[in-house]
Formats: C-alpha cells, sequence, structure tokens
C-alpha cells in the first residue's frame, strides 16, 4: 500500500482473486470472507444475479468492518462468478454428480461467464459495481476426458463446474472477453474501479 492509498479488504476466501489482484501488484490488506445467502431470487436472470451477490458481499463486509475505527474508509473490494447457459444458472460443483451434468451440458456448446464486481468503501455511503461477461465455447467432451476431469478434482467448488486455470483450459475453443474474469476477477474492471476510488495501482508497482 502506498502512503496515499486506502486500505484495501478483499470480501473473498478464493486464494484465486488474491493471485489475480497481485498480478497487477495489490495485495490486499485483509481477506475477509462474506457469507450470505447465495441462491438466486424469482426470475431473476444470471447478470443481474452476479452483480447481487458482489453488491451484497461488499455490504456485508462493510457493515461488519464499519465499528472498527482501523478500518474505516478502507475500500472493500468482492466479486462473484455466475456460470450460465441461456438463464440456467449452473451450481458451483461440490459432488461429482453435478460436476459431471455441468460437462455434460456445457459439452460442444457455448456458454456465458458473468462476474460481478463491487467496490465500497467502510462506513461510507455509495458503491461502484460492474457485471462482466465473457462467452466461452466448449469443444465436443468425450467420456474419457470428462471421467478424467472428474478424478482430477479440480471442479470442485468452481462454477459451472470447471477451473479455466486449469486442466479444462484444454476443453476450451474459444474465449470472447475477459480471460481473468472467468477465472473471478476482471482485472480491467477492478483497476478501474479502485481508480475511481482514489486508489493508485500504479503507485503499488514501485
Amino acid at each position: 500500500m502506498t502512503a496515499t492509498n486506502p486500505k484495501l479488504v478483499l470480501a473473498s476466501a478464493s486464494p484465486r482473486r488474491v493471485e489475480l489482484l497481485a498480478q497487477i501488484g495489490v495485495t490486499p490488506d485483509r481477506v475477509y470472507p462474506a457469507d450470505i445467502d447465495e441462491t438466486p431470487l424469482a426470475k431473476e436472470t444470471p447478470r443481474q444475479l452476479a452483480g447481487r451477490l458482489a453488491r451484497q458481499k461488499a455490504e456485508a463486509v462493510c457493515r461488519a468492518l464499519s465499528g472498527d475505527a482501523e478500518w474505516r474508509g478502507a475500500l472493500v473490494i468482492a466479486a462473484d462468478t455466475v456460470v450460465a447457459v441461456g438463464r440456467r444458472v449452473l451450481p458451483k460443483a461440490e459432488t461429482e454428480d453435478e460436476a459431471s451434468a455441468c460437462l455434460a451440458l456445457l459439452s460442444g456448446r457455448g456458454h456465458r461467464v458473468y462476474t460481478g464486481l463491487c467496490v465500497h468503501p467502510v462506513g461510507e455511503d455509495g458503491h461502484k459495481g460492474r457485471v462482466v461477461e465473457t462467452r466461452v465455447t466448449f469443444k465436443h467432451l468425450s467420456k474419457q476426458e470428462i471421467a478424467a476431469y472428474l478424478a482430477s478434482r479440480d471442479w470442485h467448488g468452481k462454477a459451472g463446474g470447471y477451473a479455466i486455470q486449469g486442466p479444462a483450459a484444454a476443453f476450451i475453443s474459444q474465449i470472447v472477453g475477459s480471460h481473468s474474469a472467468v477465472i473471478g476477477l476482471p482485472l480491467h474492471e477492478t483497476a478501474m474501479l479502485l481508480s475511481g476510488r482514489g486508489f493508485d495501482i500504479a503507485g503499488e508497482w514501485t
């Protein structure tokens, strides 16, 4: 953190998001996972879901830190990734059956990844958010490829039952949009939102 930069809190337990921030030279001063209900609302689109969850994560952490003077004015950054086929939201796979069903659905077709992003200052009104849409196309997957990927366990806890930064990268024939957003944090938009709140990204590089 530079002398002028506000403190930064990452509202996520994801090590991938910590690594992505490090890629642009940013280290959060605190990692504070948000515990919220991620159940989609009735008639909520995947895009709306991603944006709402990111905002609610940021708000939850802001509330938790609001009574601590040390963190007043700190910037809370939160994100949520939703994988969807049409309006159907795919789960964050916790079982092999869930992951297998996701891979079978994604095989040989395109889908969309919506990554909601929100930056909210602790103890202050107002937040800034974005939803980044990325189109991803899978090649046709053989039964052997699906079985091998399931055995790797790389799918566990991943939206849509896969991680683009792992072996599943071999399944992707085309991606249009933000690669980092599919991993979990759109870096261009993250830098823009932080800069808009007075956080000097380039200052962190020195």
